[in-house]
């Protein structure tokens, strides 16, 4: 172990060193509670599963997943680089185009598999050094479509999924991309405030134009 790097609401994310290839990896160790109450094993592998779908290099490849230890691990790509949130206000209006034109090819190509990100928001894209994206942490992936209410963050969550009675489907993360969109183009996402103040925003839909908030877009 080298050292922690992030955290998720599956897991702790660090940084390894590979010593049979001698390489760097990513290893994703499942969360427990305060009360000692891990993660369910099952929706661990869910998320270990598809990402083992995916031969997309804008998408984090996975190694392998270790269900069998205490804690259940995943290994996966280490990405050497930067979260898409804290690069974006330093591009070009275009490379920030060109960065969610990729993204959004590598979220299609997990709809064509009838996978559903549900958690697509700035920290969950890494940056390499050629400006090239990772889409990262598949934890709250789902294609079911009567799953995932009320799990998310909630300046990125679409407003069906915080009405039980509405289905959830690829328009989600098709609107949670349109909210990293207009983030990465005038440095705010659409609802601040609380997080009441957001989810009401949420529910009632209405944004500032992102040039209202930066003369400088586009």
């Amino acid at each position: 172990t080298i050292e922690r790097i992030g955290s998720g609401g599956m897991g702790e994310v660090y940084r390894l060193r590979d010593l049979t290839l001698d390489r760097i990896v990513a290893a994703k160790v499942i969360r427990r509670d305060r009360s000692g109450v891990a993660t369910s094993p099952a929706e661990f592998l869910k998320e270990a599963k598809s990402l083992a779908l995916f031969s997309d290099p804008r998408i984090v490849r996975i190694f392998v997943c270790r269900t069998d230890t205490d804690p259940a691990v995943i290994i996966m790509e280490f990405v050497d680089g930067f979260e898409l949130g804290r690069l974006a206000t330093s591009l070009e209006f275009r490379q920030r185009a060109k960065i969610m034109k990729d993204v959004c090819e590598a979220v299609q190509h997990a709809h064509d598999l009838g996978i559903q990100h549900r958690d697509l928001k700035p920290s969950n894209i890494m940056l390499d050094g050629a400006l090239s994206p990772k889409i990262l942490d598949f934890g709250l992936s789902d294609g079911n479509a009567a799953r995932g209410h009320l799990r998310g963050t909630p300046s990125y969550i679409a407003p069906e999924q915080l009405d039980p009675a509405r289905p959830i489907d690829a328009r989600t993360d098709i609107y949670s991309l349109g909210v990293i969109f207009y983030e990465l183009l005038c440095g705010a996402t659409p609802y601040s405030g609380s997080t009441t103040d957001v989810l009401e925003g949420v529910r009632t839909g209405q944004p500032k134009l992102p040039v209202e908030l930066d003369a400088r877009v586009p």
